[in-house]
């Protein structure tokens, strides 16, 4: 990375004055006269104008609408959300929220500081979009601010922006100052944008605010199509990645854990956005630790690998896939005992989706099997409805079976209880069914061959109007079809 440290200038405190006329109060050492008028000219006009809208145009379109009939008369805010520092002047890249996104179907790389605002007028709402123009080349905004986009990138101009979006299209830098002159009821999703909010500080309550923010977690609980094609884009170059993987277990074995989640993430970053969350690339015993991300131990034959892992996509779906490997490519006797039955737990979870079933009905007909295992297995007495009732399975099971799917690997969280875990499921809803079995290895209270040994099974399943189809069905399950399938990729 190359370091701008004699042309980025110090952030202003009057961001309107011109970068040219801040230098001769030395702001920006370095930078003759000549050198600063010779920037301003001998650009070539790069304006796009055969651009056609994003795909999702009339999905976000009808989203909007859903959200403007629900608050009639009021103004609604939602922040894309801005750049955080990661390490002096580096930032992490950016991902903006997925209220915004949902909403707008803004990318990341042209979403940076942007606000949607839904404006109240007779009869529901007028959209605008807030964004960054594009960087001005007469003031030296372009290369001598770190985020110009000689340094970052070119930006959409607004006008391409509103054919893209479909809604106008307005200076975000404008935007505080409209805020705070605005009068009638707004809200404001919060947590992304300090400085709208303190815009807003005198017009909003919190409790106003969440109910906006609720009612987007639920809204996001049915996925239209456009999203459920979304989803299966993240999941089928997930089964690739995964693909990936078998193919240099020999490497990782030579290496690390590491090894694995770089070559998941390099499918993630060839086919897609990003990674969806922190891959776990849990082998051996880190397959007891639920959320193993450090990912730095050694990969043995004999082993188990746990990959739970997920593409996210240029529109920020993402996938969310669990498979338990042998390293070796075969499970042991006792590998295979605790497999199978993670394997029949998710196959009565997966048989308990559909249409009109109580959210929870998967979770317990997979709690079920396990529960019975563990009993035949003399781990505890039964009989399993005692087990169930005491809760005693989750010694070994420890996590919920699964949780709704989409822009948020964990997503809709903020729905509420009766619309969520206590609600019934629908078509066009999307979960992951992962049940798991783990044995911690100083656990004293199981056979010693069990010690050390985890295991979970996820896949990501739509509900259909007849039942549901397994998106990721494309990854074989069953133990003998996870053997074959890894002696072909292995050749």
């Amino acid at each position: 990375m190359t370091v701008a440290e004699e042309l980025t200038p110090a952030t202003p405190e009057d961001e309107s004055e011109e970068p040219i006329k801040k230098r001769k109060n030395g702001l920006y050492p370095g930078v003759s006269d000549e050198l600063a008028e010779n920037m301003r000219s001998g650009w070539a006009d790069t304006e796009l104008h055969d651009l056609e809208p994003i795909a999702q145009a009339a999905e976000t379109a009808a989203r909007r609408t859903a959200l403007s009939a629900r608050f009639p008369g009021e103004r609604l805010v939602i922040p894309a959300g801005n750049l955080k520092t990661r390490s002096n002047d580096t930032e992490y890249p950016f991902r903006a929220s997925v209220e915004y996104a949902y909403l707008t179907g803004g990318r990341p790389d042209e979403s940076t500081d942007g606000v949607l605002v839904l404006e109240p007028v007779s009869g529901g709402h007028t959209a605008t979009l807030y964004l960054l123009p594009r960087s001005d080349r007469e003031n030296g905004e372009f290369w001598l601010s770190g985020q110009g986009e000689l340094w970052v990138g070119r930006r959409h101009s607004l006008t391409e922006s509103e054919k893209l979006y479909g809604v106008p299209v307005s200076d975000v830098r404008e935007l505080a100052d409209a805020l705070r002159e605005a009068t009638g009821p707004v809200r404001v999703v919060r947590g992304y944008d300090a400085g709208i909010e303190a815009a807003l500080t005198d017009k909003v309550t919190a409790e106003r605010d969440e109910e906006l923010r609720v009612f987007l977690s639920e809204a996001r609980l049915v996925k239209d199509d456009f999203e459920i094609g979304e989803l299966q884009k993240a999941v089928d170059s997930t089964v690739r990645g995964f693909e990936d993987v078998v193919k240099v277990l020999d490497r990782a074995e030579a290496t690390s854990e590491r090894y694995i989640e770089g070559t998941f993430f390099l499918r993630a970053r060839v086919e897609g956005n990003d990674v969806g969350y922190g891959t776990i690339a849990a082998a051996g015993p880190h397959a007891c630790t639920l959320h193993w991300v450090r990912n730095d131990g050694p990969v043995r034959s004999g082993d188990l690998l746990l990959l739970d892992a997920g593409v996210e996509t240029h529109t920020y779906y993402t996938a969310d896939v669990t498979r338990t490997l042998p390293v070796n490519g075969r499970f042991s006797e006792v590998q295979k005992r605790i497999y199978d039955a993670v394997y029949d737990a998710q196959e009565a979870g997966i048989a308990a989706v559909k249409p009109g079933a109580k959210y929870r009905d998967f979770h317990d007909a997979a709690q079920r099997v396990l529960a019975e295992r563990i009993v035949e297995w003399g781990l505890v007495e039964g009989p399993v409805e005692r087990v169930l009732e005491l809760g005693l399975q989750r010694r070994w099971t420890l996590h919920g079976t699964g949780h709704m799917l989409g822009m948020d690997v964990h997503d809709c969280a903020a729905a509420r209880v009766e619309s969520y875990v206590d609600g019934v499921l629908e078509a066009g809803m999307v979960l992951t069914v992962e049940p798991g079995l783990y044995f911690q290895a100083d656990d004293l209270t199981v056979p010693e061959e069990y010690r050390g040994i985890g295991v979970r099974i996820e896949d990501d399943i739509l509900v259909t109007d007849s039942g549901n189809r397994n998106l990721s069905s494309g990854l074989p399950r069953r133990s003998d079809e996870v053997e074959a399938w890894m002696a072909q990729i292995k050749g």
